[in-house]
């Protein structure tokens, strides 16, 4: 009867075959069939449900019944039974299954000794089943499983796993157990988490999806310990309002300042996207004030080129992330939150435009010299165009109007200072347009790039409105043209040689740069968002030792030499070693400076530049060195400086350092600069991080940064990753970071991975991935499951 069956369906594919062929062939408007990118689910229709049956032995008894022995299959599209015997009825669709029974349906396959189904309305009853669900890949057993309807099965005496393990290390185990196909839920009564045969969690009423998608309840719940905050226990509540629509609300208890509120709500439209995000805590028990937090983000397209978006972001007070931040120094680091509005256009195949709006939050710490606020843009108008190879030229342009505004302070700079109601900077509108005309001229192993700018700008500032006697005469309106040359050349040799026992191409590669920018008295000009840039092997091929708004364009009559030399393999082009040095040499004083009324950045009279020297080699694939630094040609002291040197011989096994100093700016040509009130800003600090195996199950996880400057750790985190036979994994990790000039804070993070259920803990993946050098998880991602993981 089986040869029968297969032989029949062999011989349908060759009609269709058959019949379909001549028809592309001679009415080529018939759509044809094309590869699907993944499997998809199908509607079936009730009309369409033939029935197969096949068997070693098949009998067929007066009352129409069908009688399967040996092998026994009787098929469905939507269903497969299989069996040592079945009995059938074909009129009521009754299954009788007995002796290694097996129900497939929708990717979930039933194993029992003894299943009574009925084919046409899906119920039935099965007995000790066995089962494994499509899509989750959870798998268990029970004492009786009913099947009530299509949609909902009913299992006693439950115990389930998502471990594909022969051992699992975790179940649940539950009196009774609901699964709504339908609504993609189960539900398990005075369920119990059980990990490693011990019981370890027990929840009244637990809901879980049984497919990889949305829906709403209870996740996990996460506890953790910081020094600011005591204990902390929050457990999320998921809400799935709609396919598009979604929001978390999450209980936070902190045992040192109280219950904490925070809640997500993120949205999805066809042209837009945003969420919101916030948090509320009521008399903090440590500082007696409500603390809260709020951040609201929205994109638009609103179409022909035109998009809007915002972003909001507020705070209740200066501490809030120093006293409330879990997750290290880099929420204890904030110091300013960016609140903005945004059209953009972009519909002009060369030009786009932009109009904003920005405030800032400025956060002070008290123990620090006051922070002078951001200036707001009310608003800032953006006109760019662009134009590449036309004519052999390109050309581009950037046009800005922006009105700036400096808050209202409102009490004393520092210590000395008497409180007053000022502003620290003055209001000022700012129009400007820089365009440049360059023309490449690239040729096989050498280029030249000529380019001229013309940058204008004019300024209207209301000197009047600050406290300074000294700015209160400074002309209020002020135009400036600034025409800006340069001519960029380079060229490219190769060798062949070898690095390493390598073979090996050795590149030398040397570049001029030339400078022309005419003097122009710029003390009449604010300094809205400029600052001086850092000197690095981009910067000294710029066009300004500014950067920012270009509030200070600085005179050039100078030439920047960089020489780089690299050794690629020859087979795969991998850069083994690069070397290069830099230096750039004035021909006429330096004029312009930050300040007004003060040339700290840079001296009149130096010729020279600082010396720039770079170095990276790939030792070996797994041993990686760096070196930067910048060094004073006179003094021979070093203004900047880094290094770092990594070892990854294996996976999950890396050992890094790395090494930081950062002169003060204002001490750069000045070492006996006098510092006010101690406002050094030198920066020194060395930093270690590892990831090791100490066994083949143990793993330690670190990392220290020091600051030389402060002598002091600014963190520290100490980790333990334990790896489990199957399905888990336990983590511990500690960690103390600065929160601001004087405290800090610690943490504690415990949690255990139960994969294909969750973590149970403070999760600390993202603290990992981001500050220990070259991290990776210790367990493997599992293999998604598909409701077509069991096909026949």
């Amino acid at each position: 009867m089986r040869s029968g069956w297969y032989t029949l369906m062999i011989l349908a594919g060759l009609v269709v075959n058959n019949t379909l062929k001549p028809a592309l062939a001679s009415e080529p408007h018939v759509p044809r069939l094309k590869a699907a990118s993944h499997l998809q689910v199908q509607s079936l229709a009730e009309d369409d449900m033939t029935v197969f049956f096949t068997g070693d032995v098949l009998e067929r008894t007066e009352n129409g019944t069908v009688l399967l022995k040996g092998d026994a299959q009787v098929r469905r599209v939507d269903s497969i039974a299989k069996g040592e015997k079945i009995e059938y009825h074909p009129n009521s669709g009754d299954l009788r299954i007995r002796g290694q029974g097996k129900l497939l349906r929708e990717g979930s396959l039933i194993q029992s000794e003894h299943i009574d189904y009925n084919i046409q309305n899906e119920t039935g009853a099965i007995q000790s089943p066995r089962f494994v669900f499509g899509g989750s890949g959870g798998s268990g057993s029970a004492e009786q499983a009913d099947l009530l309807s299509k949609n909902h099965l009913r299992m006693k005496t439950v115990e389930y796993t998502g471990c594909p393990c022969p051992a699992p290390s975790w179940f649940i185990r539950a009196p009774q157990v609901d699964l709504y196909n339908d609504k993609n839920t189960g539900v398990a009564k005075h369920g119990v988490l059980y990990f490693k045969n011990a019981p370890i969690l027990y929840s009244p009423y637990l809901a879980f999806p049984l497919r990889e998608e949305r829906k709403s309840g209870f996740l996990v719940p996460s506890y953790g310990y910081s020094s600011n905050s005591g204990l902390e226990f929050s457990i999320p509540y998921y809400f799935n309002i709609a396919p598009n629509y979604d929001a978390t609300l999450t209980p936070r208890v902190l045992s040192k300042r109280g219950v904490q509120l925070q809640g997500e709500f993120r949205y999805l439209g066809k042209r837009h996207q945003g969420q919101l995000t916030g948090s509320y805590l009521a008399n903090d028990n440590k500082t007696d004030t409500d603390r809260w937090y709020f951040a609201a983000e929205h994109q638009h397209h609103i179409g022909g080129g035109v998009g809007f978006a915002y972003n909001y972001r507020r705070v209740s007070d200066d501490d809030y992330f120093r006293d409330l931040s879990t997750f290290g120094i880099n929420q204890a680091s904030v110091t300013e939150l960016l609140s903005n509005a945004r059209f953009t256009w972009s519909g002009a195949k060369y030009f786009n435009a932009a109009l904003s709006v920005s405030k800032y939050q400025t956060l002070q710490d008290a123990e620090r010299r006051y922070r002078r606020p951001e200036y707001d843009r009310l608003p800032q108008l953006r006109l760019t165009g662009k134009r590449y190879n036309w004519g052999g030229f390109d050309v581009q342009t950037e046009n800005q109007a922006t009105r700036f505004v400096m808050p209202y302070y409102s009490g004393s700079v520092n210590k000395f200072d008497a409180y007053r109601r000022t502003r620290l900077a003055p209001n000022s509108t700012r129009i400007s347009s820089y365009t440049t005309v360059a023309y490449p001229i690239v040729r096989p192993g050498w280029y030249v790039t000529p380019k001229f700018g013309l940058h204008l700008s004019h300024y209207d500032t209301d000197w009047k409105s600050v406290n300074n006697v000294a700015q209160r005469n400074l002309a209020r309106n002020v135009g400036r043209v600034v025409p800006i040359s340069s001519l960029d050349m380079g060229m490219t040799f190769e060798r062949d040689t070898r690095l390493f026992g390598i073979d090996s191409i050795q590149t030398l590669e040397p570049r001029l740069y030339y400078l022309y920018v005419p003097y122009r008295d710029q003390n009449d000009i604010p300094n809205l968002d400029t600052s001086v840039a850092t000197f690095n092997f981009s910067q000294a091929f710029s066009e300004n030792i500014y950067s920012g708004g270009w509030d200070r364009i600085a005179n050039a009559n100078q030439l920047t030499m960089g020489l780089s030399t690299r050794w690629l393999d020859s087979d795969t082009g991998f850069e083994r070693v690069r070397l290069e040095a830099a230096q750039r040499f004035h021909f006429t004083n330096q004029k312009v400076f930050l300040h007004n009324f003060t040339a700290h950045e840079y001296p009149p009279e130096r010729t020279r530049s600082d010396y720039l020297f770079g170095a990276y080699a790939a030792l070996t694939d797994q041993f990686h060195v760096r070196f930067d630094a910048q060094l004073n040609p006179e003094s021979r002291d070093r203004n900047r400086m880094s290094a770092g040197v990594r070892w990854q011989p294996k996976r999950l096994a890396t050992i890094a350092a790395s090494y930081r100093y950062e002169r003060d700016p204002r001490a750069f040509d000045n070492p006996q600069y006098q510092f006010v009130n101690n406002d050094e800003r030198t920066k020194e600090q060395i930093s270690l991080t590892t990831q090791w195996p100490l066994s083949n199950k143990l793993y330690g996880l670190g990392r220290v940064d020091y600051s030389i400057q402060e002598k002091r750790s600014t963190q520290t985190i100490f980790g333990l990753e334990y790896k489990g036979d199957c399905c888990w994994t336990g983590r511990f990790v500690l960690q103390r970071y600065a929160v601001s000039a004087q405290k800090s804070n610690s943490a504690v993070f415990l949690q255990l991975e139960l994969s294909g259920l969750g973590s149970i803990g403070t999760n600390p993946m993202s603290l990992l991935r981001e500050r220990i050098v070259g991290y990776k998880p210790v367990t493997p991602s599992i293999p998604e499951k598909t409701v077509f993981e069991r096909y026949e």
